[in-house]
């Protein structure tokens, strides 16, 4: 099973995955081992694409995602900064986003979670990926947990 291995001086990992990821329609970089950032070894991830709130250029990042019935979870976490991450911003203005996951892609609509559905998601998501807990804890705002849900094809 290919696995990107994430080295935490490496501050350029996410475009590198990003490319791996595009170069090998997900088959290489699908898992991306974070043991050397304090995560788990095998913590799956998907492309977003969200449209630029001032620019309107299509954006991707890779990001770790959960399930939860037919919708798929990510947190807007930015490594527990003080602000939201771009992408984040992006989808708040724009809510249609497109999503990778392997080969498959697919049309979700994104938003953020609130209340009890979050703090049950927050446990889901800090499961697959425990830094999060302790992200949590360094910064003031809420981070935001995104439920990205399927449109039709």
């Amino acid at each position: 099973m290919p696995t990107y291995i994430v080295h935490p001086t490496h501050a350029d990992w996410p475009q590198d995955h990003l490319r791996r990821y595009l170069a090998t329609n997900g088959e290489d970089g699908y898992y991306v081992d974070f043991r050397r950032m304090g995560g788990p070894e095998l913590t799956p991830t998907l492309l977003l694409t969200t449209t630029g709130r001032r620019s309107g250029k299509r954006l991707t990042v890779p990001l770790i995602f959960g399930r939860s019935n037919e919708s798929y979870l990510i947190v807007a976490s930015k490594g527990g900064a003080p602000e939201h991450p771009a992408w984040y911003l992006n989808l708040s203005a724009k809510p249609e986003v497109q999503l990778q996951i392997k080969g498959d892609r697919l049309r979700a609509q994104a938003r953020a979670a609130q209340g009890e559905e979050r703090s049950r998601l927050w446990k889901l998501m800090a499961e697959i990926y425990p830094p999060y807990d302790r992200l949590q804890q360094r910064t003031a705002r809420e981070i935001p947990l995104v439920v990205l849900e399927p449109l039709p094809s």
